[in-house]
């Protein structure tokens, strides 16, 4: 995991978020998935950021220790929340839009909700429209 402070080109305020890897910042943005938590913007980039330095090694292994012991937690919330999503919604993939809609304007359409996936310009939309949808992070099966 890397904590990144992220800067919004739109109204110039600041924020911390933490990704996966640089990687997944990278492939985020790219997907424009990542939106100010102020202005809800795209033009969100990275800040620069001094490195967090502390005095002593013992210090520091404890602060690791802590951090690795409360990311663990946090990921192990995490996908319990993706267990129960799993065994209990239809996964609809790319389709998630047509679907929320579907479901939406459709109201002799009877089904158990649905996840899949959505960028945040199509989320944004379907709030405009008065769809109501929630948007979760994702732990892949294949990441530790």
């Amino acid at each position: 995991m890397i904590k990144y402070k992220l800067i919004c080109k739109g109204c110039k305020k600041s924020f911390n978020s933490w990704f996966s890897s640089s990687k997944e910042f990278e492939r985020l943005k790219k997907m424009k998935l990542l939106n100010c938590n102020f202005c809800d913007s795209l033009t969100v980039e990275k800040s620069l950021m001094a490195p967090n330095v502390i005095n002593s090694i013992k210090e520091n292994s404890k602060s690791k220790n802590y951090e690795i012991e409360k990311l663990r937690k946090v990921k192990k919330e995490i996908r319990k929340y993706q267990s129960f999503i799993k065994n209990n919604l239809e996964y609809v993939g790319e389709k998630f839009t047509f679907e929320a809609r579907s479901i939406h304007y459709n109201s002799k359409k009877k089904t158990k909700g649905i996840y899949g996936k959505a960028t945040m310009e199509q989320l944004k939309e379907l709030k405009e429209e008065g769809i109501e949808t929630q948007s979760i992070p994702w732990i892949e099966d294949k990441e530790n």
